[in-house]
């Protein structure tokens, strides 16, 4: 052994060396997830559309589906036209919408006046919780033979069966925002010599706002729904008339431009709410 090697092996072991140092371990980055651009998108979403028509107008054409009960984006285009020049359209379009609207409105405002009434007595809510689990739970459908014959055939059934289907869920979800209610705030109020009003309008509702903004693109929906309905049941306008009268003749064209009239006018309204919801979400942050 040269003096060298004793050397080296009397030398005391250096820990801190690089080569007694553990290996470190690989940093794990979260995945990005890019977001495609809005046009590509939309190209997108409009090739898959003309993709199932071109296929749905080469099956009627070729016999592999049946052109009677199916119909055929030709013929829906000419009874498109149809049904626009025939001036009914735009009457019904209006009855439609105004009773939509209505039904929208009138259930988001009384369900949500509702809901708050609840933070004022847990008795009370104690009480009235079940009889709107169970209205909630029962098919409207049932009711609006019902409602028809008390509200008539005009506008004002339509409108009661849209507000029936959205102010119960305009109720129960005000309500879960009164129970989310943070009672060391509530208490906070009162120490500083709040009045039971004053609660109400500077802490319940401004802390519920978030919740009924929350329910009301779901409201469009329902409303739109109920307005339907009660066009099926009996009316003398509006596009759930036009459905049915189609489907009742089997002008199964004219199904499908009602059906795709009915769609259109539902992605508005629920842009139209999504952005009212933007705004309103936007006015709390502020």
């Amino acid at each position: 052994m040269t003096a060298q090697d004793t050397s080296h092996a009397g030398a005391p072991l250096d820990l801190a060396s690089p080569a007694a140092a553990p290996p470190a371990k690989e940093i794990r980055r979260l995945p990005v997830r890019k977001d495609w651009p809005l046009g590509f998108i939309i190209a997108i979403q409009v090739g898959i559309l003309v993709v199932a028509v071109a296929l749905w107008q080469a099956g009627a054409d070729h016999g592999w589906i049946d052109g009677f009960f199916w119909s055929k984006p030709s013929d829906v285009y000419a009874t498109l036209i149809k049904f626009f020049a025939g001036g009914d359209a735009w009457t019904d379009i209006e009855y439609t919408f105004g009773s939509t609207i209505l039904g929208f409105f009138l259930g988001t405002a009384a369900g949500s006046l509702f809901g708050l009434s609840f933070w004022w007595s847990r008795n009370y809510a104690a009480v009235a919780q079940p009889y709107m689990i169970c209205f909630h739970s029962l098919p409207k459908l049932a009711l609006a033979p019902l409602v028809i014959l008390i509200f008539g055939l005009g506008l004002a059934s339509k409108v009661a069966i849209a507000t029936a289907l959205t102010i119960i869920v305009s109720a129960l979800t005000t309500y879960a925002g009164v129970k989310a209610l943070d009672a060391d705030q509530e208490r906070l109020f009162y120490s500083l010599g709040a009045s039971r009003m004053q609660v109400f309008r500077k802490l319940v509702v401004p802390y519920c706002l978030p919740w009924i903004i929350s329910v009301l693109r779901v409201n469009i929906g329902l409303a739109l729904t109920g307005a339907i309905v009660g066009e099926f049941i009996a009316s003398q306008h509006g596009l759930g008339r036009a459905i049915l009268y189609a489907g009742n003749t089997y002008d199964i064209a004219l199904v499908w431009v009602a059906a795709l009239v009915l769609s259109t006018l539902a992605v508005l309204m629920y842009a139209a709410v999504s952005w009212l919801e933007h705004i309103l979400r936007k006015g709390i942050k502020q």
